[in-house]
């Protein structure tokens, strides 16, 4: 059992007394996080192209299993914060999750067509306890009201997109050029890399991460309750396998986890006695209820657009021949890894100025950029040809847009989480984030759905007019929101008291 008092660990005063931008251990989580996006964005990459491709599902149920597939991740992520904060610790959380991860990818691997509801079912199980987790600890590296730890926050979520355009490029060109199971079995390696280097870099973090009843309860109790968690887990898998095989137990389950989520936080805000911190929470959720639109609109890459690009693009982007599809996949990641430290060295900036905008004002611009980049979607078609083929240019510089309205919301995001949560809710809230990202995914599912509704037999000309038509509209939809959370943002700005 991990303590805290091996030789030469660090306190938690002394990791947060750090120097200089970054703490040293902000790089450790940088290149484990690193590494699992590689493996959860190469997987993210192939699954609606190799629906269509190898399990020959029609596009619009091909969107609609990959908006369920990737909406139970999220909402599994919810699960995956609560028993780290309630259980297991952020520490144990992880490792049982990039195991878990580990074990899908190479179910997949092993036989694609035949195991592939199988393995994406130990997949989201896997991700639901690895993804929130490391993000809070990222968290916790910061005293409350550090003003770095923003600019912290951008450099992890550089890394994440490091992995993401790695894992993008290199999972689909080797799908395209090998074989499906040497691309599954791609991301699995890089989720073992991404394991190996949290298990030795662990012990820097010093206390940060341990279970939260270690010295409250006895090992053997620990030990008993950490079983239950592993088992439980491996129990769920059948039940996940059989909502994301069959799309209407997706709704259900979607109509049902959310409204008791819900419950559940505002259960958990009426016990709190601080009524500051009360109405910190309840702005939290404003946040986490407008990131859902934003997700539904940006979450298109994996669905609508990834056949967008299979059907619709020319395969030359600056005068360079690329799969329409690889940059479909990895040039939003590019262009994240070049502006997120810029952006997160832009706010420091802007704060010693005195006229950094209010986060609340952030997620407004960010939703206005996203707005600009779907009209600039639905402006490729005005560059078709007779073939129904359009500029691969274009679109990527659609891309570019939407990666800076992603940069004002999302790194944001996970650092609110920590900040308006109280300690002990910390990982809890950051499920929340997540799963509120789920019911974006579900949302963008259903959406690219109804672009795919033209039909199979349509030409191409027709599936570009019917893509580029939904386009136009969730650009709207997109504006709308944004000048909506600008309007009501004094209000709350009042709920958030101290956080900024």
């Amino acid at each position: 059992m991990e303590t805290t008092q091996e030789s030469g660990v660090q306190t938690l005063e002394q990791i947060q007394d750090f120097k200089g931008k970054y703490p040293k251990q902000l790089w450790y989580l940088f290149f484990s996080e690193m590494w699992e996006r590689f493996a959860f964005y190469g997987m993210r990459g192939m699954l609606t192209v190799f629906m269509v491709k190898e399990l020959l599902l029609p596009e619009s149920d091909a969107q609609l299993k990959y908006g369920g597939i990737q909406a139970f991740i999220y909402a599994m992520t919810f699960v995956g914060g609560l028993f780290a904060d309630k259980i297991l610790g952020f520490r144990k959380s992880i490792f049982w999750g990039g195991l878990l991860m580990i074990v899908g990818s190479f179910t997949l691997a092993f036989s694609p067509k035949e195991l592939y509801y199988i393995g994406i079912s130990f997949t989201i199980i896997g991700t639901g306890f690895f993804k929130p987790n490391i993000s809070t600890m990222v968290g916790n590296l910061y005293r409350d009201g550090d003003a770095r730890r923003d600019a912290g926050f951008g450099l992890f979520y550089s890394g994440i997109n490091v992995g993401a355009l790695l894992g993008g490029y290199f999972c689909i060109v080797v799908a395209k050029n090998y074989s499906w199971n040497a691309a599954f079995a791609l991301a699995g390696i890089g989720m073992i890399i991404g394991l190996s280097i949290f298990i030795f870099t662990k012990r820097s973090l010093g206390p940060i991460g341990l279970p939260p009843m270690l010295g409250k309860l006895s090992l053997a109790k620990i030990r008993r309750n950490d079983i239950m968690v592993y088992a439980g887990s491996l129990l769920v898998i059948p039940l996940i396998y059989l909502m994301v095989k069959n799309s209407e137990y997706t709704d259900y389950f979607m109509y049902t986890v959310g409204p008791l989520a819900l419950l559940y936080i505002f259960y958990e805000i009426m016990k709190l006695n601080d009524k500051a911190a009360r109405q910190k929470m309840i702005a939290a959720m404003v946040f986490i209820i407008f990131s859902i639109f934003f997700w539904a609109f940006f979450e298109q890459a994996g669905g609508s657009l990834s056949l967008f690009a299979l059907n619709n693009l020319h395969d030359t982007v600056a005068g360079i021949k690329i799969d329409p599809n690889a940059v479909n996949n990895s040039s939003n990641s590019v262009f994240v890894v070049i502006l997120s430290p810029l952006a997160g060295l832009l706010w420091l900036w802007l704060a010693k100025k005195k006229i950094e905008p209010n986060t609340v004002i952030k997620f407004g611009i960010g939703f206005l950029f996203v707005s600009v980049s779907f009209y600039l979607y639905y402006y490729t078609r005005f560059f078709a040809d007779a073939s129904g083929k359009t500029s691969l240019d274009l679109f990527t510089f659609a891309y570019l847009v939407s990666t800076l309205g992603e940069l004002c919301l999302s790194p944001i995001g996970l650092s609110l989480m920590t900040t308006l949560a109280p300690k002990p809710l910390h990982g809890m809230m950051m499920g929340m984030w997540f799963l509120a990202s789920a019911y974006g995914q579900y949302a963008a599912g259903i959406l690219g759905a109804a672009m795919s509704e033209v039909g199979e037999n349509a030409t191409q000309t027709e599936k570009l007019m019917a893509y580029t038509d939904g386009y136009k509209n969730l650009a709207i939809y997109a504006l709308i929101a944004g000048v909506a959370l600008i309007v009501i943002s004094p209000l709350i700005r009042k709920l958030m008291h101290d956080v900024h």
